[in-house]
């Protein structure tokens, strides 16, 4: 258990795993259900040419198509949607099947495969 415990007015402690500036300033996370850190704020997927926030997966594999991805259908791991580029090239992205469980690691993953056309941005700015 490790990370820092913070005592609030009543005497009660509270663990925060992976402190951040934010988790010290708020008692509650501003952005509960994300898998970051306490009150670190959550981030979305941006395709660059027309600026469009990512917020399904059937966005995203039409995007994907566009680049010349195409989704492999590997039966082994039927928890996974996967995109390659190409027959002859070792590029894979791996997400996980249900969109609700994409996170900042995934959209990390599809930017460093696609560099001039997506970008991770804090959900706030993109508004």
């Amino acid at each position: 258990m490790s990370g820092v415990w913070i005592f609030d007015e009543k005497g009660v402690a509270r663990l925060i795993p992976n402190p951040t500036r934010e988790s010290f300033e708020h008692k509650h996370p501003i952005y509960p259900g994300t898998s970051t850190a306490p009150g670190a704020r959550p981030r979305v997927l941006v395709y660059l040419p027309t600026n469009q926030v990512i917020n399904s997966y059937s966005e995203l594999e039409y995007r994907l198509t566009e680049l010349g991805w195409t989704r492999y259908h590997n039966f082994t791991q039927p928890h996974l949607l996967q995109f390659h580029k190409s027959e002859n090239s070792a590029h894979l992205i791996s997400l996980p099947r249900n969109f609700a469980h994409f996170r900042a690691l995934h959209m990390y993953d599809i930017v460093v495969k696609n560099r001039s056309f997506f970008q991770v941005r804090e959900a706030a700015a993109t508004q």
